[in-house]
């Protein structure tokens, strides 16, 4: 597949995330609860996750962002739902290595993510894609760290 054909199928996935968010929405039986923003342009991610276990039972999210923010959030949720906490965050490990244009170990699928790879020729647009994972990992080491 050529490149721009690569780019327009990547283009469509952020697309559909953004305008058809996956587990948009707030866990209503508690759980970890996540706000952060990104104060540099104003995107900010409100993340619920239920952990059981140590596994990601559901992961929700809610907040306003640019496409590239709420697409990686909607993305993110979609992925490490019935994941362990420790692949989740090997996933975001993997993730933030993408986004710095380093290679991912090829035994790791990332789905659906991998159209955010070309976020990494943005340097300004880097901290929107991580938003969520960063969310996403205070969440899990607050529940494994309390204090």
């Amino acid at each position: 597949m050529s490149s721009i054909n690569l780019d327009q199928l990547y283009r469509r996935v952020i697309m559909d995330h953004y305008k058809n968010p996956r587990n948009k929405g707030e866990i209503a039986d508690g759980g970890l609860t996540i706000d952060m923003n990104n104060p540099t342009c104003g995107d900010r991610i409100h993340l619920t996750m239920q952990v059981e276990d140590g596994i990601v039972q559901d992961a929700k999210f809610d907040g306003e962002g640019c496409s590239i923010s709420m697409a990686s959030a909607s993305m993110m949720t979609q992925t490490i739902k019935g994941k362990s906490v420790e692949d989740a965050v090997r996933m975001s490990k993997a993730f933030s290595d993408m986004m710095l244009g380093k290679e991912l170990d090829e035994d790791l699928d990332l789905g659906d993510i991998e159209a955010l790879s070309g976020v990494s020729q943005f340097p300004a647009r880097i901290k929107c894609a991580t938003l969520a994972w960063k969310a996403m990992e205070k969440g899990v080491d607050s529940d494994v760290n309390p204090n």
